[in-house]
């Protein structure tokens, strides 16, 4: 056997390039597979972290948009005071906090941009249980209190943010709307991504400034017993249809808690390993063909060498035995490579990201089962490839092999 592999490797090594060339499907495969599940793999962990930091007992109600926008942005009907009011009566239901996301223009330095505006509750109980709820704490400055009015704090981003050409510092002026808000403060980085570059104002600014009185785009409730969390959400469900006189399945609102939210991520990251195993199957088969095609041209050119091995006492197991072997070091050593080329795509790919984003939701999960996996599945590959051409080759006949 050891005999196998040292004339395998020495017949690999002298196609030289051929055996690189004969290796770039597998290269292809491996390294789709490996790159592409291993970020998969670390998003959905972070997604997982960042939702199962929710508490269990809150439920969500939004506004089921028709395009692209914040909650609420694109409804016929949005939740409004009523709805509020109606919600709060449920049984079962602990605290209710509404919240307002709308898109608005914001000036500073005489320069202009559009981004979010989110509210902060007015009555301190609420105020605590929304910074709870997100980790708000302020990096610079403090965080919006009971009774503060034109004031504002900013998402972490802003303190990297070159687009205004000033940084932004707390006491400085800046224009929402064409209004005046003072800064009071800047957030620490949050785990969502989307609120580091939020602007947070009192609930009172942002209606003012939206001429949004009666509106709601998210209604955030706590039950009372967190094991009756399904229970109290299709009450919801039940009563706000029937308000509003819509058919199941037509609502215009969502009822959603953060263990369905993290079914529905993990669904959806699911179905995308799933394509991405399929088109590196692809691939891995079009490297199959590739190291199949060379190794009936090595028999082609190797059967005067093939009829001396015989001459000299090898049998059709040997010759069989060799073949194989060298087929499957194709595949061993393609997907070896792969996977390192996989790894280090994935990990530069995730730093890149992370950095254009100013988060870490990017990250790389690196599992040892799957790289061991697909090395094995190329090696099997290789082999697989390589059994008819070595086959051919035991059966040749001597005489025939050294006439040729």
């Amino acid at each position: 056997m050891k005999d196998y592999f040292f004339l395998a490797f020495r017949n690999l090594k002298q196609r030289g390039v051929r055996s690189w060339l004969t290796m770039l499907g597998i290269f292809i495969g491996i390294a789709a597979v490996v790159s592409l599940i291993s970020l998969g793999a670390g998003l959905q962990e972070a997604i997982t972290g960042q939702l199962g930091a929710l508490s269990i007992d809150i439920l969500t109600i939004q506004n089921k948009g028709a395009g692209f926008g914040p909650p609420g942005s694109t409804v016929t009907e949005k939740l409004n005071d009523h709805d509020l009011k109606l919600i709060k009566n449920i049984k079962g239901i602990d605290k209710t906090i509404s919240r307002l996301i709308r898109i608005g223009s914001l000036e500073y330095n005489e320069i202009s941009g559009f981004g979010y505006a989110a509210s902060i509750p007015e009555d301190k109980e609420s105020i605590d249980f929304t910074y709870n709820s997100f980790d708000f704490e302020a990096e610079t400055g403090r965080l919006i209190e009971s009774g503060d009015k034109g004031k504002i704090i900013l998402g972490n981003n802003f303190l990297n943010m070159d687009d205004f050409e000033k940084d932004f510092r707390i006491g400085k002026i800046a224009k929402i709307n064409g209004n005046d808000f003072e800064i009071i403060g800047i957030l620490k980085q949050v785990s969502n991504f989307q609120m580091n570059s939020m602007v947070f104002m009192a609930d009172e600014d942002i209606r003012e400034l939206f001429d949004a009185k009666n509106e709601q785009d998210l209604i955030i409730v706590q039950v009372k017993d967190k094991d009756k969390i399904e229970e109290v959400a299709k009450n919801i469900e039940r009563k706000l249809r029937e308000d509003r006189n819509e058919k199941i399945g037509e609502e215009s609102f969502s009822v959603e808690s953060p263990v369905q939210t993290l079914g529905s991520v993990n669904t959806i990251l699911n179905i995308i390993n799933l394509i991405v195993i399929g088109i590196a199957a692809i691939s891995l088969f079009v490297g199959g063909i590739g190291i199949a095609n060379t190794m009936y041209t090595s028999v082609i050119e190797r059967t005067k060498e093939i009829g001396i091995m015989k001459a000299i006492g090898a049998q059709n197991k040997d010759i069989l035995s060799i073949f194989v072997i060298e087929s499957g070091m194709l595949g061993f050593v393609g997907g070896i490579i792969g996977a390192v080329i996989g790894l280090g795509g994935a990990m530069g790919l995730a730093t890149l990201v992370n950095n254009s984003m100013n988060s870490e939701l990017f990250a790389v999960s690196i599992s040892y089962p799957l790289l061991l996996g697909a090395i094995g599945f190329s090696f099997f590959i290789g082999i697989v490839s390589g059994i008819l051409p070595a086959m051919q080759a035991s059966k040749l006949n001597v005489v025939d092999a050294l006439r040729n």
